[in-house]
């Protein structure tokens, strides 16, 4: 009992701390972006963060901390001060993947973070440069067979969705491939378009103008279905690859202990904005799927996505490099 008493006095305390200078927000708030800039969180949360900013009266400043798959910016939210002015635009690539992979994480993906709301889930596709000789993805079996350890694919980093992607597509096809991780999606699409590598498993938003162009060619979606955004692409699914599904999300985190007013404000103004027909407009432009769903159904969704890819690690003896 006193020990109970002592929790909700420091939640109390918490609230009235953060709420003493003021309505919230009173200065700008930071919005901590796991990887360089040009990938995939860009795409998604640039333009709302501008958004909520306009509404808030406070802009959100954005702030890139790329490196250790996401680890570096996940342990940064983690252990920062819970007053709502420091969160993390958070992915499967930093409370999922790095915290299964890596042995010393400082942080736990679903206890140490309170979830305000996800903004989108963005099925992968896998992408070639247009040098590569593979057309298809069962063309990618056959030459990988032919040429083990001549394949460089890259990804957005070590233990990112990508790069288990490409462990699980690889450990299917039974072919060997040289993983090359970059710190973030915009260095890996660089790379790509400069073929120094050949495959790339990301969201549609970090390469589509890149596909329009020519510079990029699609090989297949990590969906069940084809993609309204792709109706000529086949899945991965129907491709000698049953069951192949990969995807990304991208929501708003604030550190555990952040007081639930600010919480419920930021969720309530975060719906908002992604529900806007100009949100759902530009969202389904990058193959973007709204969710804006509940603080406590992202939770749960995070809680879920950890026992899933950690008994798809387990299974296949998945390792960081």
């Amino acid at each position: 009992m006193i020990r109970t008493a002592a929790v909700i006095l420091l939640y109390a305390l918490g609230i009235c701390a953060a709420f003493a200078q003021g309505p919230y927000p009173n200065k700008p708030i930071r919005w901590i972006i796991p990887y360089a800039p040009g990938g995939g969180t860009d795409v998604i949360a640039r333009p709302i963060a501008l958004r909520l900013g306009e509404v808030l009266g406070q802009p959100i400043v954005y702030e890139n901390r790329g490196g250790g798959g996401g680890l570096i910016a996940g342990e940064f939210v983690a252990k920062a001060a819970p007053d709502g002015y420091t969160m993390l635009v958070g992915s499967g690539n930093t409370h999922t993947f790095p915290t299964l992979l890596y042995d010393k994480v400082q942080y736990n993906p679903v206890k140490d973070y309170a979830p305000i709301t996800n903004f989108v889930t963005v099925p992968n596709v896998l992408v070639a440069h247009p040098s590569f000789p593979a057309k298809t993805a069962q063309d990618i079996v056959t030459y990988g067979r032919a040429n083990p350890g001549k394949i460089n694919w890259a990804s957005s980093g070590n233990g990112a969705g990508g790069h288990l992607a490409l462990v699980l597509f690889a450990q299917q096809a039974g072919i060997k491939v040289v993983h090359v991780p970059f710190k973030g999606a915009g260095p890996a699409v660089i790379a790509m378009l400069g073929a120094e590598t050949d495959l790339l498993f990301a969201n549609t938003g970090v390469f589509l103008g890149h596909i329009q162009a020519g510079k990029l060619r699609s090989i297949a979606v990590c969906a069940l279905t084809r993609l309204p955004l792709f109706p000529n692409v086949p899945t991965l699914n129907e491709s000698g690859f049953p069951g192949f599904e990969s995807s990304t999300y991208y929501g708003l985190l604030a550190p555990a202990g952040t007081p639930r007013p600010i919480i419920n404000r930021m969720h309530a103004e975060l719906v908002k904005i992604i529900k806007s027909p100009e949100s759902l407009e530009r969202l389904a432009s990058v193959g973007a799927i709204p969710v804006a769903n509940t603080p406590e159904q992202f939770a749960e969704a995070n809680r879920l996505d950890v026992e899933k890819w950690a008994k798809v690690i387990k299974e296949h003896g998945i390792k960081a490099d």
